[in-house]
């Protein structure tokens, strides 16, 4: 039935395919054991809503069905296999299927208890359907038959009740739940797949293993593995960073001419490990390292140095390859498709040190300088470490020394931008913008600095600097009658995740007397807002009364359900979206959808980074709500702003 591709078929398959076949079996009967009380409770609300809202015959009926049928699947699941323990029996799957099938046909009587998806009760009756499918096909991933024959028959029968309907809005929900039905279908098959590869594995590792017991004592053994693991990756099998630290620079000392480290970083992994999970992100990073080592020499040495980065440490030489074409090789081998992913999705980016250096730390140093270089530039880039980076790598060093003398001797300042209504002309707000001119090197990018805050321990001294002067600004605004103007301040989530945010600006805004009704957070997207300390922390300060917005949204990682969030208020289109919007047709459809999904939420949208009167018109026209660019004003030190707000007034 199942075997590794590449994985010899000997006689033993047959057995393997047994294992995994009695895994699967085991399973996905304690899965549905799992599952079965909360279908039974929900099954239970279900009823209560029908007895409430009068269709209380229709709903006992259904609930008698449901109930029954619950029954049924948990006697089914909890008696135990009568056949022997192998072979596994296919009857025994065949019955998981076919009461799972009888179950998704009750359940997709459920429109009836909504007069067929017209009723107001259709929303609630909706979510149910789509959480218990998804919690089907959630908990059935060991044997996608079960959980396609229940989810199946609700979802088709949803889909026609909606089609029936015979109007627009009910067709888009219709298609919407066919694509959410095709959806649960793949993911049900690709759980299968993977639950299928790790049964294989662990069973082909207990049949090794056994085989290994027979031949080596217990504890050489014992004492081999943990040499190994000392030095080496579990899970790809290459050096860990210890390991290669050491023997990088063992090779660093027996040789007198130049070398080259390597960094390799996956592009893409993230969003496969995320949406696929830790399971799929592993079956990538082992066939990265085998695809990595392909193309090596004897000489190379390997590792991986956690995440989804691994370095490369080779002597350079005349039977060595040069090291741009090196690195065009591996980022080649890392091109073509993982497994069942789709093409695109993965790469590399490759960055490299290559000279004379008094230990593999400098190299390291300059290779991972020059990593961040290449991913600045896109996926499935070459970056070398030059003069360029060496003086960008100084400067980095400098900032982090003098980030501190920085802040508490006030070298660096916060700027802002107004924020206008659609006329241009009617003031709403203000985006505090960090600035910083550092003796030596001139003007530090705001993204510069809270990258090096947070390496440096200063992170939250950067953040009581920025809310000092936005809080001082709040209140020369009120002072000025203007108390009905908010200024925005910009906040990570992982800043959000490891401080205490709420707590913060909630205790300075009352040190100053600053109504929390004027202050205003960006988030920015360079992570998920998925975090439950993240969450409660934003809704906090929503309910105290600060308003929270979505930053750059469309280039970042906000999701629908993030936009559904009772703390959020606002999204800002990102400025690439923006800028030349007027001569773009691909990005007025964008904005124009964002639009409409920020009116269909109940979101006010922000376009940023307008520069042009024609941007400015087009934007008027499809209807922003607000505008902010250079267009109307420049970014100001606060006593500039302060004598505008003045003139203006006067």
């Amino acid at each position: 039935m199942y075997r590794s591709p590449n994985t010899p078929a000997t006689g033993d398959d047959s057995v393997l395919d047994q294992l995994i076949l009695r895994d699967q079996l085991v399973s996905i009967r304690r899965n549905i054991m799992m599952i079965l009380p909360i279908n039974s409770g929900i099954s239970t609300i279900v009823f209560l809503m029908a007895l409430y809202y009068a269709h209380g015959r229709a709903g006992l009926i259904w609930f008698i069905a449901a109930m029954t049928i619950n029954i049924i699947r948990f006697v089914q699941s909890w008696l135990p296999d009568t056949a022997p323990p192998l072979p596994v029996r296919q009857n025994s799957f065949r019955w998981l299927s076919l009461t799972a099938l009888l179950s998704g046909l009750v359940w997709a009587t459920l429109p009836v208890l909504s007069d067929y998806c017209t009723n107001p009760q259709t929303v609630f009756y909706l979510t149910v359907t789509c959480g218990t499918t998804a919690g089907a096909v959630t908990h059935g991933g060991p044997y996608a038959r079960v959980p396609i024959c229940f989810v199946v028959p609700p979802l088709l029968s949803v889909f026609a009740c909606l089609i029936l309907l015979d109007n627009f809005g009910s067709a888009c929900l219709a298609a919407t739940v066919l694509l959410y039905l095709v959806t649960l279908l793949r993911h049900a098959q690709r759980a299968q797949a993977e639950f299928q590869e790790t049964s294989f594995l662990k069973n082909q590792a207990v049949q090794l293993a056994s085989s290994m017991e027979e031949t080596n004592s217990a504890s050489m053994v014992v004492a081999e593995q943990m040499s190994y693991r000392a030095t080496h990756d579990d899970l790809t099998g290459l050096l860990n960073r210890p390991g290669f630290m050491r023997q990088a620079e063992a090779a660093l000392g027996e040789t007198d001419g130049p070398c080259c480290l390597m960094f390799i970083d996956l592009d893409g992994f993230k969003p496969i490990n995320e949406a696929f999970g830790h399971h799929a992100g592993d079956r990538v990073l082992v066939e990265a390292a085998r695809r990595l080592a392909l193309p090596l020499g004897p000489d190379c040495i390997l590792g991986r140095m956690g995440g989804d980065e691994f370095a490369l440490f080779y002597p350079i030489c005349s039977t060595t390859p040069p090291p741009e074409q090196l690195g065009r090789e591996l980022i080649e081998a890392l091109a073509p498709p993982f497994f069942s992913f789709d093409a695109g999705l993965l790469g590399a980016c490759v960055g490299f040190h290559a000279g004379r250096e008094e230990s593999v730390t400098a190299l390291l140093s300059g290779a991972d300088e020059a990593l961040r270089a290449a991913k600045a530039k896109g996926r499935n880039q070459l970056q070398a470490f030059d003069e360029r980076l060496r003086q960008r790598l100084a400067m980095r060093r400098d900032i982090e020394r003098d980030l501190r003398r920085a802040l508490s001797e006030k070298w660096a300042e916060v700027w802002y931008q107004p924020v206008f209504r659609a006329d241009g002309y009617t003031l709403v707000g203000f985006e505090g913008l960090l600035r910083w001119q550092h003796p030596q090197h001139g003007f530090i990018a705001p993204d510069e600095l809270i990258a090096v805050a947070a390496k440096t321990g200063l992170a939250e001294q950067l953040l009581r600097f920025v809310l000092d002067d936005v809080c001082q600004m709040i209140a020369a605004l009120r002072a000025r009658g203007l108390a009905h103007v908010r200024v925005a301040m910009n906040i990570s989530p992982r800043e959000i995740a490891r401080l205490p945010v709420d707590e913060i600006l909630l205790a300075e805004l009352a040190r100053m007397t600053c109504p929390a009704a004027m202050l205003e957070v960006e988030i920015t997207e360079e992570s998920l807002l998925d975090l439950a300390s993240v969450q409660t922390k934003l809704l906090r300060l929503a309910e105290a009364g600060v308003q929270i917005s979505i930053d750059d949204f469309g280039v970042g990682y906000s999701t629908l359900a993030t936009l559904r969030q009772p703390y959020v208020n606002k999204i800002k289109i990102d400025r690439s979206f923006v800028k030349d919007i007027a001569s773009s047709r691909d990005n007025q459809v964008l904005v124009t959808s964002i639009l409409q999904l920020g009116r269909t939420l109940g979101l006010r949208v922000v376009a940023e980074g307008v520069e042009t009167p024609q941007d400015h018109a087009l934007l008027k026209q499809i209807g922003c709500d607000l505008v902010q660019g250079y267009l109307f004003r420049t970014p100001a030190p606060p006593a500039e702003v302060l004598r505008w707000l003045a003139g203006e007034n006067s």
